[in-house]
């Protein structure tokens, strides 16, 4: 089983993080509509959420919120910004 290394900067993008690491939103970057339909989904500053899983190349990513599960691309959850 391959090892993560956690992060150690406190602020990083959602797709920094390893599986299973948990991480509080901090900034939901952009205007597209793409970022304000995450934002509607709860993906909002103050929140918290750990990734679940990543597709086998890496694309789309699964993480949990609000008891919830939620599928995005790598370039959405790049928009979100988070702290260990």
């Amino acid at each position: 089983m391959k090892k993560h290394k956690v992060p150690t900067s406190s602020h990083l993008s959602l797709t920094d993080l390893p599986i299973g690491q948990e991480a509080r939103v901090t900034a939901v970057v952009g205007n597209s509509g793409i970022t304000r339909r995450l934002m509607e989904m709860g993906v909002v500053p103050g929140v918290e959420v750990r990734v679940i899983k990543a597709a086998p190349f890496g694309d789309p990513i699964e993480v949990r919120l609000r008891g919830y599960s939620l599928a995005m691309r790598r370039n959405e959850a790049d928009a979100i910004e988070v702290s260990i």
